[in-house]
């Protein structure tokens, strides 16, 4: 299972946090289990998860597309954007593909790989499925794992790009396995090179905070080691639970090879930072979707190029 643990703030970078939208949080708790879904074998929706019908009732359809939704900040022309499509219901890849991506019983998926957790494709959206703290089955119909969430596209060739999602949360919650922390919630990843080189754009945070991180192994660190997370920006911005909101994540390198990295909520910047490094990531890696404690939904998923500052 992956450790999901945050380290501390380093120095080495400039950065400069933008007011938030200051909108307030809905109250409540998700519980969140160890134990089998409620309700699992007869009843379920095929290729989901035991009782998905019932919890799915509350769920809001997402709104439709319009234009003014996400500012239009990056885009360069004739370049073709990675477009996700999550058709049908039912599980799209989960932690055990990839760690057994040669088993029979193995779902794999041409863009997406789960490092954690479990990934499903429902009426259209992508789905965390009820989250749990305990390894997923091959079809994750006992158990997701989805308390600790790692999405991140097979594709590694994006480099100045544009992240853009519609994304749901529910409150966060706990299991035995994750206790709560501040930073539970919803982040996008960008110029993801592995578990440990990344950055990570958190939308939503159970402290209400959005934050923009970079994540790096130390200098010579030995093998098995964690990456350390260096905070480069953060700010208030506490969107509400249970609705649809646009969310985008951009990085550009510059021409003196630093790294400009921009968090947008609902058509807003909220927060902004420049990557000086030591260990600023500079070259192309994947982009993805991490959630903490919280059941995840995202749709509309779209890495668009974006032209250097």
């Amino acid at each position: 299972m992956i450790r999901r643990g945050e380290g501390p703030s380093a120095p080495g970078y400039s950065r400069r946090a933008v007011v938030g939208l200051g909108l307030a949080a809905t109250a409540g708790v998700l519980p969140l289990t160890d134990d089998p879904p409620a309700g699992a074998g007869a009843g379920a929706r095929p290729g989901l998860p035991g009782g998905a019908d019932a919890r799915n009732d509350h769920v809001p359809a997402p709104p439709p597309v319009r234009a003014a939704a996400t500012a239009v900040t990056c885009g360069v022309p004739d370049a073709a954007p990675f477009v996700a499509v999550f058709p049908g219901s039912g599980l799209l890849t989960n932690e055990y593909a990839y760690r057994h991506p040669d088993a029979d019983d193995a779902r794999t998926d041409p863009d997406w790989s789960v490092t954690s957790g479990s990934l499903f494709a429902d009426a259209g959206t992508a789905w965390s499925g009820i989250p749990d703290g305990l390894s997923p089955d091959p079809a994750s119909r006992l158990h997701t794992g989805s308390s600790v969430l790692r999405v991140v596209t097979v594709r590694r060739d994006f480099a100045d790009i544009a992240v853009r999602t519609r994304a749901l949360l529910r409150p966060p919650g706990t299991t035995a396995r994750t206790p709560a922390t501040d930073w539970d919630g919803g982040h996008l990843w960008l110029r993801y090179r592995s578990p440990q080189e990344l950055y990570a754009l958190s939308f939503r945070r159970r402290d209400g905070l959005v934050a923009i991180k970079r994540k790096l192994l130390p200098p010579d660190a030995p093998e098995g080691t964690e990456g350390t997370y260096t905070t480069l920006a953060q700010a208030r911005c506490a969107i509400p639970y249970d609705s649809w909101h646009d969310v985008e994540a951009q990085a550009r390198t510059t021409a003196s090879a630093t790294v400009l990295l921009r968090l947008l909520v609902d058509g807003r910047t909220v927060a902004e930072a420049v990557d000086t490094g030591p260990g600023v990531l500079t070259g192309p890696g994947g982009a993805g979707v991490r959630g903490d404690n919280t059941e995840l939904r995202f749709t509309a998923f779209t890495a668009v190029p974006c032209p250097a500052p």
